[in-house]
């Protein structure tokens, strides 16, 4: 088993409305497409974590004595939120984005949302 990084991202898909633009009933079937989702990986044990993270971010540098804070705005694509799965080979973690990425947006068009896909490092 290996872990990948599933990372989402709001741009680069076919929708180009803000989520708050949306009708509240495509709202509400992109998030239950997305709790189905975590719930079929968790009953197949290969959910670790999911969340979603606020649009707002800061980023901090340091030399080990002072630190900078840049509170952006950032160019990278807007980060929606990731999933953190359990698997027994890359594919499957493809699988996984795949299926991610088809979340239903607007009127049910699937997003084709970005999903980024990286393993998580093991420590020698």
């Amino acid at each position: 088993m290996s872990r990948y990084l599933l990372i989402q991202n709001y741009e680069g898909g076919v929708c180009d409305q803000p989520m708050g633009t949306w009708e509240p009933a495509d709202v509400k079937a992109h998030i239950d497409f997305q709790l189905t989702l975590n719930a079929e990986l968790t009953a197949s044990g290969e959910l670790v974590d999911a969340q979603g993270v606020a649009a707002e971010a800061q980023r901090v540098t340091s030399d080990g004595v002072a630190r900078t804070i840049d509170a952006g705005p950032f160019a990278q694509p807007l980060l929606a939120g990731f999933r953190i799965v359990d698997v027994e080979s890359p594919e499957r973690a493809l699988e996984i984005a795949a299926r991610s990425s088809a979340a239903p947006g607007p009127a049910g068009v699937p997003m084709q949302l970005p999903i980024e896909v990286r393993e998580v490092m093991v420590a020698p």
